[in-house]
């Protein structure tokens, strides 16, 4: 296997039809993103970097609501040059900035997700209630290092609520579940579950959108990766809530509200500056 064909930057022929649905229903999968032997090849790498950062090792029987939904490992890219390979790949955010009509997108942070067997659902939630990013131009990458069938947990979106902006500041748990669960009812929202997941598919939502996951049913990790972008230019928004102070500690090191949001860990991954 040649280091060119593993090579993430090249150019992804989206549809149409892919952009219109996204736009429309603020989430989409996009089939074929990667080639089955590019996830195989970056996938050893991925999950030796995520057992290097993870940090809550309890029993899925110890933990709350949020802990039994997922394993979370965040910033990948630090641990491994093939880690870091995968995530500032040019084809993948190439993608998120034609779904969103940029012209071109910065890395927010990844982070591994990994639904253990027998692990609890995820609870409804909107992603940007933590982002102290003032856009409504967010985007995530989800794909999974094996292939993902619905029995694992594949998650379920609120299709067009990307269109409502933030629908109230609830951190994922049993008080955002139920509380979104009326709103989507109220809104009557058409809930879309995800179809199963080959290897090399992805989705992509965005970061107002609500979604959730339902628990993996099966006897086998589902491991997944994600991405998340947002538009070069955005500024950092109001630092109003804990969590999104805390992210800004976290990812927006060094920027201010109202400052570009282009710390060091926010690097440029589309357009590619020159090497």
């Amino acid at each position: 296997m040649t280091a060119a064909r593993l090579d993430l930057d090249d150019c992804f022929a989206l549809s149409d039809r892919e952009v219109d649905a996204y736009r429309r229903d603020g989430h989409v999968i996009v089939r074929a993103l990667a080639r089955p032997e590019e996830v195989e090849h970056y996938r050893p790498a991925l999950l030796e970097a995520g057992e290097r950062v993870r940090h809550d090792r309890r029993p899925l029987e110890e933990r709350d609501t949020y802990g039994k939904a997922f394993i979370q490992m965040f910033n990948l890219w630090r641990q491994s040059e093939l880690a870091k390979a995968f995530v500032f790949s040019r084809r993948f955010a190439r993608v998120a900035a034609e779904l969103m009509g940029v012209s071109g997108v910065r890395l927010y942070h990844d982070q591994a997700l990994f639904k253990e067997p027998e692990g609890g659902p995820t609870p409804w939630h909107q992603d940007q209630f933590y982002w102290p990013l003032d856009t409504l131009d967010t985007i995530t990458l989800w794909i999974p290092l094996v292939p993902a069938t619905r029995e694992m947990g594949l998650m379920t979106f609120a299709s067009g609520s990307h269109r409502f902006g933030s629908l109230g500041d609830f951190a994922i748990g049993d008080e955002s579940q139920a509380e979104f669960d009326r709103v989507i009812d109220e809104k009557r929202l058409p809930r879309t579950p995800s179809s199963a997941f080959a290897l090399g598919d992805a989705s992509f939502h965005s970061g107002w959108t609500l979604h959730s996951a339902p628990p993996n049913r099966t006897g086998r990790l589902r491991e997944s990766m994600t991405v998340i972008y947002f538009s070069d230019g955005t500024r950092v928004g109001a630092l109003d809530h804990p969590n999104r102070r805390f992210d800004r500690d976290a990812w927006l090191r060094g920027c201010e509200p109202g400052e570009l949001a282009a710390g060091q860990l926010n690097p440029l991954l589309y357009p590619a500056r020159e090497r």
